[in-house]
This record gives structure tokens, C-alpha cells and sequence, in this order.
């Protein structure tokens, strides 16, 4: 029996502990909270995923770029988007035409695709148009699996708590491919170690 039990508690070790994020999770650098309207998401940002989206997420939210915008495409069982720093924010300028069409005044990043991690439930990646180099400051949440985003999107990091509150926003219309009418949004963005 002691056997057992020492297996399971390795095997649950290994198991935390090969995962890309799990070392990220703990660093309140590399740590993005997000306020929605029910309580706190907590995201492991990666930057040895992806440093130059990481770094950029994490300027965009120093700025407080990300504060009150929407999550503008919502697809069930998919996907949660949001990011749209020109558009989407819903006190400052929203614009339910053109969210999901902006970015922010940085410049676009180069792709940063990974072999190193799979769009899972939970994993967050980089939001872009057809070019692969497009990524700017639009980033999405994974509700399930996704095989065929993998080496496609840039994957920056993973929800390691309040999961279940990114699974309460509200989803858009499939007809209209996701997009959300009177979406929720992101109220409060910041960084762990911005106490």
C-alpha cells in the first residue's frame, strides 16, 4: 500500500513539474492577474516560450493597456479572445465594428512558435491575422484542445487558476463566428510582482 502511495505522489510530482509553466507559475514577474467580474484568473506567463511576447504582454499591461477590454470572440468549446487595446476597450473607445481588427501602437512580433507546448485547455496564445509575424496585443484562452493551432500560434503562458471563471464569460454567436454582443471584459490587468 505505502508503495502505491509513494508512486502516486511521484507520478503527480512528475507530472506538475515537466510542464513548461510550472516553474513560471511561482515567479510574480512572469505572473498576470486578470479581474473579470467574478473574482481572479492567474496566468503563468512563459518567456522562454516566447520573450518577445511575454515582454510585450507584460508592457501592455504595465500600461494598463489592457483594463476594460472586452472579450470580443468567445467560441464555445474553443476559445475566449480578447486584447484588442484600440477597439475593444469598452470605457474608452469601443468600437463593436472594428474590435478584433486593432492592436496597440507597439510594433508586431515575429512569430515565436513552439514544439515545447500544445494548445490545451488552459494555455494562452498570441492572436494574429494571416501573417504569421502579425501578433501584437489580441491573445485568446483555450477551452479545449486544439492540435491544429500547434506550431501555428505563439503560445505565451497558461491559466493556472480561476479556469472556471474563464469558462463564465460570456460566449458569442456561432453564426457569427464568436463575436460577443455586450461582452465581458477584462476589468483589471496587472502583473503579480506590481503589488
Amino acid at each position: 500500500m505505502k508503495f502505491w502511495k509513494l508512486a502516486s505522489a511521484l507520478a503527480v510530482f512528475a507530472v506538475l513539474f515537466a510542464s513548461p509553466f510550472a516553474a513560471q507559475a511561482a515567479d510574480p514577474e512572469n505572473t498576470m492577474i486578470i479581474t473579470l467580474k467574478n473574482g481572479d484568473v492567474t496566468i503563468a506567463l512563459d518567456p522562454t516560450l516566447a520573450p518577445k511576447h511575454v515582454a510585450q504582454i507584460k508592457k501592455l499591461v504595465r500600461e494598463g493597456a489592457y483594463d476594460n477590454v472586452a472579450f470580443h470572440r468567445v467560441i464555445d468549446g474553443f476559445m475566449a479572445q480578447t486584447g484588442d487595446v484600440q477597439y475593444g476597450d469598452m470605457k474608452d473607445g469601443f468600437d463593436a465594428g472594428a474590435v478584433g481588427t486593432g492592436g496597440s501602437e507597439l510594433p508586431d512580433l515575429p512569430a515565436e512558435f513552439t514544439n515545447k507546448a500544445k494548445f490545451k485547455r488552459g494555455v494562452v496564445g498570441m492572436a494574429r491575422s494571416q501573417s504569421p509575424d502579425s501578433a501584437n496585443s489580441q491573445f485568446f484562452i483555450m477551452f479545449a484542445p486544439a492540435p491544429s493551432l500547434d506550431g501555428q500560434y505563439t503560445i505565451v503562458g497558461k491559466v493556472v487558476s480561476g479556469m472556471e471563471l474563464v469558462d463564465a464569460i460570456k460566449k458569442g454567436d456561432e453564426a457569427q463566428n464568436g463575436v460577443v454582443s455586450e461582452p465581458d471584459r477584462m476589468i483589471k490587468v496587472r502583473i503579480a510582482a506590481d503589488k
